[in-house]
């Protein structure tokens, strides 16, 4: 035998899909798909991703890798841990797929995920597993007019589905009373009963995980094909008793995110330049200005529940620490004080000093009318 080196013919990889009569792998390849959360689920779909030549993938996780999470996670192994999830599982999809534009983005989606990435995705994907940052995803797709295909599994149980709001029903139009009662009951804790009421993590198997992640990447595949998906519907995995079923979701008329999606310009404003820039770009388009509408909620004070000290914080209620929780006073805990909207008073401060991360999306509104900005010059 001779040791001829191997030659990789690229146009070879993909051949076997191209069999498949609708197959257009340049469209897979000039794909761009933000994937948030790359735990058990995520790393499935990244996986499948990467197999299936996705040419640009984003994804978005706060979490380093435990040693635990190695029985669901085949993109980490065990030197991976104490290191973050995006960086370790971006860089797996690489090894997968060399040619992948797989970028990490480590920090918090509901206060450091810049919204320029939402709207510059093709499709969303939410491994996620709490409903807080479902609410907060499902609010900025419909926002920037953007698909996004959930997933959640327990156990061996799991759903998959899609949302296009404001086309169909959206993740909200699926959330029940005591849903809100959750959310509402954490929102109003003060700091520290916040933290307590967090969970520790969803048990479930990587069998689960791989049926509902697969699920979602052929979602994701016929949506970027203009094939009819799963959207506003879902698929409910029983695999117990492989009793599975679809389900149609019905939009709720009392729900606020099926209006028209609002018109958003790009403009050459950076994160760290007073918002009286994107104010003035406002009023040329708008005529007038009434506020700044957020895509976020923001902390612009901690109360002290015992003293009643109050201390300017302006972050995002996830960006702050137990230790910003506890007065520096009297060592009380404190309440957060939330805003969203920006008025002429605050047209001096930067959208970073607000507590906006980069390459964000501001709104101007003028009564009823709105329009979208988007900070590119953080790009």
């Amino acid at each position: 035998m001779t040791n001829t080196p191997l030659v990789l013919d690229t146009n070879e990889r993909f051949s076997r899909f191209e069999k498949v009569e609708w197959w257009d792998q340049p469209r897979l390849r000039n794909a761009r798909v933000l994937v948030v959360g790359a735990g058990a689920l995520g790393n499935e779909v990244i996986k499948n991703f990467a197999l299936l030549g996705i040419g640009h993938v984003a994804i978005a996780d706060m979490d380093m890798i435990e040693i635990s999470n190695l029985t669901r996670s085949p993109l980490f192994r065990e030197s991976d841990a104490g290191k973050p999830k995006a960086e370790c599982a971006a860089r797996a999809a690489r090894d997968l797929y060399p040619d992948i534009d797989a970028r990490a983005l480590v920090g918090n989606i509901t206060a450091d995920l810049g919204l320029g990435w939402v709207r510059r995705a093709d499709v969303v994907v939410g491994a996620l597993d709490n409903r807080e940052a479902r609410v907060f995803i499902n609010s900025v797709c419909a926002r920037v007019g953007k698909p996004w295909i959930d997933g959640g599994i327990e156990v061996l149980q799991g759903v998959a589905r899609g949302f296009h709001p404001p086309h169909t029903a959206c993740y909200e139009c699926t959330m029940s009373e005591v849903d809100w009662q959750v959310i509402n009951k954490r929102r109003s804790c003060t700091m520290l009963a916040r933290r307590a009421l967090a969970h520790g993590g969803t048990p479930t198997t990587p069998t689960t995980a791989s049926v509902i992640g697969a699920i979602q990447a052929q979602e994701v595949v016929k949506l970027l094909h203009g094939l009819p998906a799963l959207l506003g519907r879902g698929f409910v995995f029983e695999g117990a008793t492989h009793s599975s079923y679809g389900v149609t979701y019905p939009l709720n008329p009392d729900c606020p995110w099926h209006e028209e999606v609002a018109p958003i310009d790009a403009i050459n404003v950076r994160s760290d330049q007073p918002l009286g820039n994107v104010w003035r770009e406002a009023e040329r388009v708008l005529g007038s200005v009434d506020a700044l509408e957020l895509g976020r909620e923001l902390v612009s004070e901690l109360e002290c529940v015992s003293c009643g000290q109050r201390r300017a914080v302006m972050r995002g209620i996830d960006a702050l620490t137990e230790s910003d929780a506890v007065c520096d006073s009297c060592g009380g805990d404190s309440t957060p004080h939330f805003f969203h909207t920006i008025g002429r008073d605050r047209l001096e401060q930067t959208p970073r000093e607000i507590g906006l991360p980069r390459w964000d999306i501001v709104w101007a509104r003028r009564g009823e009318r709105f329009h979208g900005f988007e900070l590119a010059g953080d790009v």
